[in-house]
């Protein structure tokens, strides 16, 4: 049982004691009280078991109250957006349908360019970008606020299971290298600058494809993000963006492929290829996943710990007026350098958008509030690191300030 649950229904259980205890007392004393007591008893239990998440206990939080959906109108809800955390929201909005079957949630992961755009056309109701949106695009979307919803890596993969090297070995890679691969000036695998890092490997003489997303992207954003942190020489020349030139197509050693799948995929069938993905599409595609040399010197894997040390490391204290959070190349040990949060994108005043009405309106906030608390449970098993509580504190207040005709969707 999670933590969570079992820390609430203990709750639950010593409250029912505590009132079955005070029943007795009131029996023995008046029968009309007695009848009162029972009434009231069962009405609490009903109400915390089957209107639930009252309480949301969220590790070293205080309890913050508040029922996702108590409406029977039925609502259907409209997201569009990065592939990066697509796993993680498919799973939550199957969950939030089980629990509200009059909540319907569909999510199209078109890629962060294209969520942005359409929320910035005002063609879904909410979008999804793993990149967090620069001032430009903000002011091309007024009243648009973002807010992380969870942590991810953006796993190295290879494939060179035909060259005898299997999928299990883990090659060490430096920012260095990558920008040098992607830029294309390192185009051989058994390359001097690979190999010295990687002694104990006898790398082939194996020609390098470098695969890259052909679409806007939030992954690349967070990919290129870490290489201009680390290489000057791509800082200056290629830059961060959800979209950027690879010199690689122009070298002809570079293939594009849409989607996290895409990427995956086209390892997954191309001998000597490397490509950048979230971590769940490397390992459910049984992909070589590579150790980054990070900020203190050490070779790491992406993990949710190491993702989570990052995030650690570089987040600092969130200011919820402006949750645009870089935490690549963190410091730390163990921390993993292509590390990046992934944001929801909505409207502060939902009645701006021309398809939201107010049951809608209250269905998205109230879906976000149990995504940011109750959702962050599954993130583990598809290797996204659960919120860190001052992100969900920091959440929590940009929820509140989300109105419809000025009324707030979220209240206390």
């Amino acid at each position: 049982m999670h933590v969570r649950s079992f820390v609430y229904n203990a709750i639950l259980l010593n409250m029912k004691g505590h009132l079955r205890a005070r029943s007795m007392i009131c029996m023995s004393n008046q029968k009309t009280r007695r009848n009162i007591g029972l009434v009231v008893l069962v009405v609490i239990i009903v109400a915390a078991v089957a209107g639930g998440y009252g309480y949301y206990l969220t590790a070293g939080s205080r309890n913050t109250a508040q029922s996702p959906a108590t409406s029977d109108q039925a609502v259907s809800i409209l997201g569009a957006g990065a592939t990066f955390p697509a796993p993680l929201i498919q799973k939550w909005t199957v969950e939030y349908k089980s629990l509200y079957p009059s909540v319907t949630i569909n999510y199209n992961p078109i890629g962060s360019g294209g969520g942005i755009q359409q929320i910035t056309q005002k063609t879904v109701d909410f979008g999804a970008s793993d990149a967090p949106l620069s001032d430009s695009q903000l002011q091309n979307a007024t009243g648009l606020v973002i807010m992380p919803e969870t942590l991810g890596g953006v796993a190295i993969t290879y494939n060179l299971q035909s060259y005898g090297i299997s999928n299990n070995t883990a090659i060490n890679f430096t920012g260095d290298v990558l920008a040098a691969i992607y830029i294309g000036r390192i185009t051989q695998w058994n390359d001097p600058a690979i190999q010295v890092l990687n002694p104990n490997l006898q790398l082939p003489k194996a020609a390098i494809t470098a695969v890259h997303r052909s679409d806007g992207s939030g992954t690349t954003y967070a990919f290129t993000d870490y290489l201009s942190a680390v290489n000057s020489d791509w800082k200056s020349t290629v830059g961060r963006s959800t979209s950027v030139t690879w010199p690689v197509d122009k070298t002809g050693t570079g293939i594009g492929a849409k989607g996290n799948a895409g990427v995956a995929g086209t390892v997954v069938n191309t001998p000597g290829a490397i490509g950048y993905v979230d971590v769940i599409y490397a390992v459910g595609q049984h992909l070589g996943i590579g150790a980054v040399k990070n900020a203190a010197g050490n070779f790491v894997l992406p993990t949710l710990e190491t993702i989570a040390n990052a995030a650690a490391s570089a987040t600092g204290t969130p200011n919820p007026s402006d949750l645009r959070l870089h935490i690549v190349n963190a410091a730390g040990d163990q921390s993993y350098p292509i590390a990046t949060y992934t944001y929801i994108l909505i409207y502060r005043e939902m009645s701006t958008q021309p398809s939201m009405n107010k049951g809608k309106a209250e269905g998205l906030a109230k879906f976000l509030w149990w995504a940011v608390h109750d959702g962050q449970k599954y993130a583990p098993d598809l290797i996204y690191a659960p919120l860190p509580q001052n992100i969900v504190s920091a959440d929590e207040q940009l929820l509140q300030s989300l109105t419809y005709q000025g009324q707030a969707l979220i209240t206390r």
